[in-house]
């Protein structure tokens, strides 16, 4: 496999900005950019909280790794992934198997924030979104901090992150097309 073919995998909490960083790095680097969230709701038909709702949790969970597995091109393609995927037990080493993963990190200021609007996210669609932010931020950070580089969004234009984004994708790029041959 070549370096400058190898799939990049957008990982981090919700709110961390794996799809607009990930809109940015694809069009750079002239590669698909694939949400794997949208990319569900595209196959099922459906919103994610629907899914959600009719189907429970564990089996959008399952969609998840099916879109991982089989959904998607193995080269040339950017994957903003939805906030739980990583942290699904293997998920992370399915991962690691496809291409090279780069976890966003936000502070939980910033991801209160940029999710205080948004009413798309059914694990937000609680009581105290606020306290299931913070409950899962705890549950889910030592996963996302095991995810690769890890890179800070908060206060930090666009194009700087994604710069930072491409430098550790074409440096970690190059060693897993050299694991892969």
């Amino acid at each position: 496999m070549n370096a400058a073919d190898v799939n990049l995998y957008l990982v981090g909490f919700m709110g961390t900005g794996k799809t607009t960083i990930g809109r940015a790095v694809a069009q750079k680097l002239g590669f698909a950019l694939l949400d794997s969230d949208h990319e569900i709701e595209r196959q099922q038909g459906k919103t994610v909280a629907d899914i959600f709702a009719q189907n429970g949790e564990p089996a959008f969970r399952v969609m998840e790794r099916e879109f991982i597995l089989n959904g998607h091109p193995a080269q040339r393609t950017v994957v903003a992934c939805g906030g739980g995927l990583v942290v699904q037990p293997g998920m992370l080493a399915v991962l690691l198997g496809k291409g090279v993963v780069v976890c966003l990190h936000a502070s939980i200021e910033s991801i209160l924030v940029r999710t205080a609007r948004q009413r798309s996210r059914p694990l937000l669609n609680v009581e105290d979104p606020e306290q299931r932010v913070r409950t899962l931020y705890a549950q889910r950070e030592p996963i996302y901090k095991q995810a690769g580089t890890v890179i800070l969004t908060d206060a930090r234009p666009l194009q700087d992150i994604a710069s930072h984004v491409m430098r550790a994708w074409r440096r970690d790029a190059g060693d897993f097309a050299r694991a892969k041959r």
